[in-house]
Formats: structure tokens, C-alpha cells, sequence
């Protein structure tokens, strides 16, 4: 439905200052409406829809003879040329298409539109054939090719009106209240994460979503351990924002909705769709800070916060998205080395060290490079600094990611069934490294330090058999039995090297246990850790984030199941089916002498169907944003931890 409005000039003001004159010549040209002659050109009125649905102008009623001339005092006319196919209308303006889509007298030869200044936009159609809809149209002059989309609350009670955002109302107010009489008639009130959309509204955007908050002033749901406001607002914006791209319009202002970070992810995260490697790809949309309607002063460097938090989750999405012959150990390190170049800008504070095979021998990690020998991909160690405080001596965070670029379970190999989605087997270091990288980004005053043991999992006549013993870089043996268990034999070589450094806290993320899919499904991460400070501060980062967390048992039940074990100190499986998740956590432990450690199996929150409403079906680059969120409050208080 495209809809043009009267505006009183008088209610017009700031950004919205253009529209006075415009609507006063559109008044001015509603006055007459009427069919343009054959051939020639007539102003089409922007306001009320077609010039004659339902009832004839005044100029073709005067023309028809009978009582419509006798109505008009004048003589009878010739028979006027037969009405043309489609009524003198325009349909649809869609600039971004050429506007092939707009239609106005069909089987005219050349009929060219004027609109009053400030627009001036001339369509023409050439040698056409009547009856055919318009191919070649030529756009001249100026048309705001802007999509905009403004937040709405739901009514304390239940049938009452929306509620608009600040922007919202200044909007309306622009409109003369149009809007809110719209929005009132065009279905029942809005709900949560529901939009409407009006066209035409105003000169400066093709079209308005509307777009339903749910109820002000929700907060923290502690049933849910999420905050509710937030999460609205990136449900909300961004299903706003794809359907701004459905029309393909190519940019789009977004009401901030009382909170700018949340919405810049909201946009961001929702248009994310991996089509890198096809040769059609969905239209390009940029998003934008909606800074008319009275936006708050940190606004803007909360909206640019946000869109570093969703790049840095869509980069993890991106990694773990592509397919494994694209995205090897060598490709993975490359890009990570790429983005953190381009993020740290020369400022020399960031080193990256990509380890290959020999320097990995060297080190005497042979419990990951018993996992690395079965491919013939080579294994790479990769070693991020980032010297984000002013003390160089001050102990950095830690972060460990498990990085199989592929596994098909070696030979204890994985069923064929849906083994595709193991491309996605390092999101452990997809997500810390786009964790560090967004880190840089915001400069934070923190040292860290990522650690990624990349490769792949593949059966060859190098691989690792069941019953095989490694001995990992402590020195402890252990008992593989069961090759398809090889993150825990990568990660652990990695935590041990991660003490050289003696660290602040050491956090690791792994894709690890299909178990963890089965005990907590896509709803949150499971966090196994000996550190109740360092829980609280990933339990509080994951309630802003809205990509939650839950706490797991780390018991000495579960450690006994590794370590009671027949050919050596540790087995890289339990004793008994159940609990996998945990006794991994506990084999891990094993490796790990620090007092601040914590352990994320991210197997659960790995991929995407609609569990989350802002992200798109695939790999959801989950939980980078807490790991951000958790590395700021670490820089901002030192003492805790």
C-alpha cells in the first residue's frame, strides 16, 4: 500500500524541514485531478492514490457527454479516446530497479511526470508496445532512496495504541500524526518482533517499517538470564532490516529504540548471510544511525559499538561457514592475520605468530600433532599478542580455540549424515579470534593473548588408532580411544603452553561434545570452571549479550572416569557413556594448573535454524559477543580477577 500524507507545514521542523514545500505544491496539484491527454504530460498527484478509482476527473467526466456535460455547462464533446489499459496511476517508484516497475498509461508513447521541487523525477517509456508494462525508464533529478525503520512499544494494556520511540514520535509529529493513524488502521496493535510497513510517507525515505518492541521498560529477565529490552530490539531491527532487503532497498536508517548498540546488532547480525562463493547474492544494504527525533549524546558511539560487536560475530560466522577446502589451517590463519592488521591500523600492538609443523615438534606437542599427522594439510599453531594496556608487564587474558578445520572423526570415523556441518568444527577459534579482533578494534586497555592449534581430523595410515598413547607437552600420556574425541587432545597441549605466559585468566572454547548438544541444546554455552569470579563476569557478559551461558558441574566424579585408565595416565574418553560433556571438561582439567580457568563447549550454540530470531539459518558465530563483552568489564576492572 503506498501512501502519500498531508502534513500542516507548521509542525515541520529540524531534518524534516524540506517537506513544507513539498507537500504545500503536492496540495496545489491535488486540486486538479485529471487524465493527462494522449501522448502528453500532466502532474500526477501524490496524495489520495489513482486520479480516477471509482469515480471519473472532472476532465474525462466533462468529455463523456450526457449528464456529465450538462453538469458542466458545456457542449457535448467528441468521444474521447478509448481508456487506456492500466488507469492513469503511478503504481510504484523503485529508483533501485530503474523503475521498470512503475506503470503509468501503459500504451502511451512517451509520457514524462512532473512532481513539484523538490523532486523532479521524468519517466519515460520508449517505443512500447500497448498493453506491455514499462521497460525503460530514465530517472532525472533527485529521489532519497532510504529505507527507515522506527521502534514501537506495545500498550500497557492489552488492545491500547502503540507507543512510539523518541524518534518515532518525532516522526509522527512531522506527519502531523499521520503515522499513529495509520499504524492504528492497519490491523491489531503490533506485536513483538512483528512489523508495518507504509510507502511514500515522506521524501526523504521510499518507505517506513514500523517495527514492535514488545513492552518499555522489560529489563533483565531472570528466568531467562537475558536483558528483554535488548533482545527485542535486535529482533525487532532486525527483521526490519531483511525486509528492507527483500525490497532491496540499498540503505536504511534505524531508529536507535532507546538503545543504539543493541539495535546496530540487531541490523547487522540479521542481513549476515554467507554468499561468498555464489554467483547471485542477496542486494547489499547499508544501515545507518536514525539521527533525527532528539537521540541521546552517546548514541552514536553506541551504534558504532554495536556494529564492531556484530562484525567481530560475523567474522566468526564467516570462518566457520566456509566450506574446509577453502578455509584450511593455513587459509584460517591468513585471514586472522589479515583482519587484525586491518584492525589494529600500524599502531604496533599486535603480533601475530603463525607456528608450522617443525616449531610444533619442537614443542613437544604431541597429543596435537598426533590429531595433525593424520591429513596431509599441514598444521599450524597460531599465536595472537595484543598489548592493548600501557603495561607491558601487566598479565594477560587468555584465550584458547579449538581449531579442527575439518573432522570427520578419523578412524573412528563420524557417519556420513550431516558430517558437512564439521567444516564448522573450529568455531573454538573462530570465535576467539574474531573475539581478539573486535578487542582491537575497540582498543581495549587489555593484554591478551589467543591461542589457536589448527588442522584437521582425516583417517589415513598416519593417523591416530584407537588404543594408540600420545604424550602431550606436560608430559602426561594419554590413551586415545576413541579418535573422534580429538578436540580435548589439541586443546590440551594448547592450555599447557598457554601457562608459559603466566596468564590472568585462561578461557578456551571448543565445538567439543555432541553431548553438550544434547544436555543444554542451542539455548546457551555451557561454562565448566574452578572460578566463581570468573563465572560471574561470563554469567553478567552473557546477560547483556543475550548469547547466554550456563554453569556445569566440574566434580572429581567425572575426573576419576579419565583417569582411571588402562595403558596410561589419562583416556581421552570416559569410563562410562554418560556425562560426556563433563568428563572432557575434567580430561581438560588435567592440563590446567591455574586458578582462573574456564572451559566453553560451544557444540550447542554452533549453528543456527531460527533458535535465534536476529541471526539467519546457519553457522552463528556464537558466543564471540560475550567473549567481548567479558574482555571489556575484565579491562575496565582489574581487580576482580
Amino acid at each position: 500500500m503506498h501512501v502519500y500524507s498531508e502534513v500542516n507545514p507548521t509542525a515541520v521542523n529540524g531534518a524534516y524541514s524540506q517537506e513544507s514545500a513539498r507537500r504545500t505544491a503536492a496540495r496545489a496539484c491535488r486540486s486538479e485531478r485529471r487524465a493527462p491527454p494522449r501522448g502528453g504530460s500532466e502532474a500526477l498527484p501524490l496524495g489520495g492514490g489513482p486520479p480516477h478509482r471509482g469515480r471519473l476527473p472532472p476532465a474525462i467526466a466533462a468529455g463523456r457527454g450526457g449528464d456529465h456535460a450538462a453538469a458542466a455547462g458545456q457542449a457535448e464533446a467528441p468521444p474521447p479516446a478509448p481508456r487506456p489499459r492500466s488507469h492513469g496511476r503511478l503504481l510504484r517508484l523503485c529508483p533501485q530497479r530503474g523503475y521498470r516497475e512503475a506503470a503509468f498509461w501503459r500504451n502511451a508513447l512517451s509520457v514524462p511526470i512532473s512532481i513539484p521541487p523538490p523532486l523532479e523525477v521524468v519517466l519515460e517509456k520508449r517505443a512500447a508496445e500497448p498493453g506491455r508494462a514499462f521497460q525503460n525508464w530514465h530517472h532525472t533529478g533527485s529521489w532519497c532512496l532510504d529505507g527507515l525503520i522506527l521502534g514501537a512499544f506495545a500498550s500497557e494494556t492489552e488492545d491500547g495504541p502503540c507507543q512510539f520511540t523518541k524518534a518515532g514520535e518525532a516522526f509522527n509529529s512531522c506527519l502531523s500524526g499521520k503515522l499513529k493513524e495509520l499504524l492504528a488502521i492497519s490491523g491489531p496493535p503490533l506485536k513483538k518482533g512483528k512489523t508495518r510497513i507504509f510507502h511514500g510517507l515522506h521524501q526523504d525515505f521510499s518507505s517506513v517499517i514500523v517495527v514492535g518492541l514488545g513492552k518499555k521498560g522489560a529489563g533483565v529477565n531472570k528466568h531467562e538470564n537475558w536483558n528483554e529490552d535488548k533482545e527485542n530490539i535486535r529482533t525487532a531491527v532486525a527483521v526490519g532490516c531483511r525486509q528492507f532487503q527483500d525490497l532491496e532497498v540499498p540503505c536504511v536508517e534505524v531508529d536507535p529504540c532507546g538503545d543504539a548498540q543493541a539495535a546496530a546488532e540487531g541490523a547487522i547480525l540479521g542481513l549476515f548471510d554467507y554468499d561468498e562463493l555464489k554467483t547471485k547474492k542477496k542486494p547489499k544494504v547499508e544501515v545507518q544511525l536514525h539521527k533525527s527525533g532528539g537521540i541521546e549524546a552517546q548514541d552514536e558511539d553506541l551504534w558504532k559499538k554495536g556494529c564492531i560487536y556484530a562484525d567481530g560475530q560475523n567474522l566468526a560466522r564467516s570462518l566457520m561457514e566456509g566450506p574446509a577446502n577453502y578455509i584450511t589451517p593455513t587459509r584460517f590463519a591468513a585471514i586472522i592475520k589479515e583482519e587484525l592488521g586491518k584492525a589494529a591500523a600500524q599502531s604496533g600492538k599486535v603480533t601475530v605468530h603463525t607456528r608450522d609443523k617443525s616449531w610444533i615438534e619442537a614443542q613437544k606437542m604431541g597429543s596435537f600433532f598426533s590429531v595433525a599427522k593424520g591429513s596431509d594439510e599441514p598444521p599450524v599453531f597460531l599465536e595472537i599478542h595484543y598489548q592493548g594496556s600501557n603495561d607491558a608487564s601487566e598479565p594477560p587474558l587468555i584465550f584458547v580455540g579449538k581449531g579442527i578445520t575439518f573432522d570427520s572423526g578419523g578412524i573412528s570415523i563420524k557417519p556420513s549424515a550431516n558430517m558437512d556441518a564439521m567444516r564448522a568444527d573450529m568455531g573454538g577459534a573462530a570465535t576467539i579470534s574474531s573475539a581478539i579482533v573486535t578487542a582491537v578494534k575497540l582498543k581495549l586497555p587489555l593484554n591478551m593473548i589467543g591461542l589457536t592449534p589448527l588442522c584437521e581430523n582425516m583417517p589415513s595410515g598416519r593417523a591416530n588408532k584407537p588404543g594408540d598413547v600420545v604424550t602431550a607437552m606436560n608430559g602426561k600420556t594419554i590413551q586415545v580411544d576413541n579418535t573422534d574425541a580429538e578436540g580435548r587432545l589439541v586443546l590440551a597441549d594448547a592450555l599447557f603452553y598457554a601457562h608459559s605466559f603466566k596468564p590472568r585468566a585462561i578461557v578456551d572454547a571448543a565445538t567439543l561434545t555432541g553431548a553438550m548438544v544434547t544436555a543444554l541444546g542451542s539455548a546457551a554455552t555451557g561454562v565448566f570452571t574452578n572460578s566463581c569470579q570468573l563465572w560471574n563476569q561470563l554469567y553478567e557478559a552473557s546477560i547483556v549479550t543475550g548469547d547466554r551461558v550456563w554453569r556445569m558441574p566440574l566434580f572429581e566424579h567425572y575426573t576419576k572416569q579419565v583417569t582411571d585408565c588402562q595403558l596410561a595416565d589419562v583416556n581421552n574418553v570416559g569410563k562410562y557413556k554418560s556425562g560426556g560433556a563433563c568428563t572432557a571438561a575434567a580430561f581438560l582439567k588435567e592440563f590446567v594448573t591455574i586458578s582462573n580457568w574456564a572451559h566453553l563447549d560451544i557444540a550447542g550454540v554452533m549453528d543456527n535454524i531460527d533458535e535465534v530470531p536476529y541471526l539467519r539459518k546457519g553457522m552463528a558465530g556464537r558466543p564471540t559477543r560475550t567473549l567481548v563483552e567479558f574482555a571489556t568489564r575484565l579491562s575496565q576492572d582489574k581487580k576482580s580477577i
